[in-house]
């Protein structure tokens, strides 16, 4: 269908005023909500994905295109809820207490509503009581932590500790990342995943949540 394809090309472009159009144009024509959706909003913002990790495009482009998709999505929403869509699974993300970095955590946030997930950013700052507490009231089977200090990266293996304190280890899968973390170090907190770049991590969730379907 051409007219997903436009949608995805726009948004690709950052054009969300095309974007918002377009969408309300597919729904008028009777175009499956969770088409315009899936080969339409999410398919163009994973290319964006793409072409973000192979370094053809950057960040700015990254936050436009994004902008694009809350848009469509936007016009999408009621339509999607009265068909019952169900996200391709529920993630908790946030940057560890101490640490008030942001961008790549918002980074990851947009590549995983890209992938089709229902995300809860809970900030900056955020202790591990918070991010458990917040995965079990939304019934996230994600936890994502960011950080950007290596002062602050010990406080990653507090989440596990309090995951493990309350019998809830195995409920959940926690992944980490930012600019001084490794897969080393991932592997030494007991962390089940260690991404470098915002389209891995969604690429690791999608993953996983396939495989937990």
């Amino acid at each position: 269908m051409a007219i997903i394809e436009e949608i995805s090309a726009y948004l690709q472009k950052g054009r969300a005023k095309n974007v918002k159009t377009l969408v309300q144009q597919a729904m008028d024509e009777g175009i499956d909500p969770k088409v315009i959706l899936n080969d339409g909003l999410l398919a163009g913002m994973m290319e964006i994905g793409i072409k973000f990790k192979n370094e053809e495009v950057f960040v700015p482009d990254v936050l436009v295109a994004a902008r694009a998709m809350n848009m469509g999505i936007a016009v999408l929403e009621p339509k999607l809820a009265e068909v019952g869509n169900e996200p391709l699974g529920r993630v908790v993300i946030g940057t560890v207490k101490g640490d008030l970095h942001d961008i790549g955590k918002n980074l990851v946030n947009m590549m995983l509503r890209g992938a089709g997930f229902e995300v809860y950013d809970l900030g900056v700052d955020v202790d591990a009581k918070t991010f458990v507490d917040k995965a079990e009231e939304v019934g996230a089977s994600i936890i994502c932590q960011s950080a950007l200090l290596t002062t602050t990266m010990p406080n990653m293996e507090e989440v596990i500790t309090e995951l493990k304190a309350r019998g809830l280890r195995d409920k959940y899968v926690v992944m980490v990342g930012g600019a001084p973390v490794t897969a080393k170090f991932a592997e030494e907190i007991g962390a089940d995943y260690y991404t470098e770049d915002a389209t891995s991590a969604a690429e690791t969730a999608k993953k996983v949540a396939l495989k937990t379907a």
